[in-house]
């Protein structure tokens, strides 16, 4: 699937504290926690929590959270297929459509009990 300025716009105009109970419960019912998906999100964007709960609390836009975020270095190894698009395919000019994909990607990972080993990619040595 390709991605299109109309996808990115909306994704960017989304508000991340109404998907974030989304991600939450989907997690819960499959057996992790709340500290886990933090954990990833905060791998992922270089927040900490309080950035992360203000983030919530002022019910950012995807847009907002991921400008304001330092995406990790090795988000490079996030690859695979997230709702029919293939994160390494989507092209660069639509980063935040990709940043979000990719956050998703991880916990996609979680929900299916991959563990947080894996999930928070290293680079191979």
């Amino acid at each position: 699937m390709k991605v299109t300025a109309e996808k990115n716009e909306k994704v960017a105009n989304m508000i991340f504290a109404t998907i974030y109970p989304l991600y939450l419960n989907r997690l819960v019912k499959n057996g992790r926690t709340k500290e886990e998906l933090d954990q990833v999100i905060k791998w992922f964007t270089g927040y900490d929590q309080d950035t992360l709960q203000a983030h919530i609390d002022k019910k950012s836009t995807y847009g907002t959270f991921f400008q304001k975020a330092t995406i990790h270095p090795n988000e490079y190894l996030i690859k695979g297929v997230v709702c029919g698009y293939r994160i390494e395919e989507i092209a660069d000019e639509f980063e935040l459509y990709k940043q979000c994909r990719q956050m998703e990607k991880l916990i996609d990972e979680l929900a299916k009990g991959r563990k947080m080993e894996k999930i928070l990619r290293q680079e191979k040595k």
